[in-house]
């Protein structure tokens, strides 16, 4: 590297990849030496006969790359890389306190499991604490359980509540 590109700045491009192509672009892009960010999230699928937990881009046809404007345009060449992303006709820049955001909600939302209807439940704060549940609607921020023992249907804070494991 020359001495005027180690003194250009390394921001963090957006690059739109192919349907469905986005771990292969992530791979390709790490064999070239570039620093890519492919945030991943884990997500429970059905298929016919099973239920299985998949791990899925949390931004469909979207990887993060560190590089150089210059360095930018060699990209598209890659098998699998569209194009890139545009904001005010220059190359969307994504600030480094953005990525961090992204890998922090990641880590935050790593080991939480996904609740759907028909899931039990635990409580795990407030009067009814310790209490389960069978999961009639999950909405954003809460979630209607049926208390069997009380008889009743409640609303909780989705945050309030524990999938309790199908042993």
């Amino acid at each position: 590297m020359s001495e005027l590109e180690k003194s250009v700045p390394l921001n963090w491009f957006v690059l739109y990849t192919a349907a469905r192509a986005e771990k292969k672009v992530e791979m390709r892009l790490r064999d070239m030496g570039i620093d890519v960010y492919l945030p991943i999230h884990r997500i429970r699928r059905k298929w016919s006969d099973r239920m299985k937990v998949v791990d899925l881009p949390l931004f469909n046809s979207y990887v993060f790359v560190k590089c150089t404007e210059h360095q930018l345009r060699k990209l598209l060449l890659v098998y699998g890389v569209a194009r890139i992303v545009y904001y005010l006709q220059r190359p969307a820049i994504v600030r480094d306190e953005e990525i961090e955001a992204i890998r922090e909600f990641l880590k935050i939302a790593d080991g939480k499991e996904v609740i759907y209807e028909g899931d039990r439940v635990e409580i795990v704060a407030g009067a009814l604490r310790e209490k389960s549940g069978k999961v009639l609607k999950v909405d954003k921020k809460r979630v209607t359980l049926f208390l069997e023992e009380l008889g009743a249907k409640i609303y909780v804070s989705l945050s309030e509540v524990n999938k309790l494991n199908k042993n």
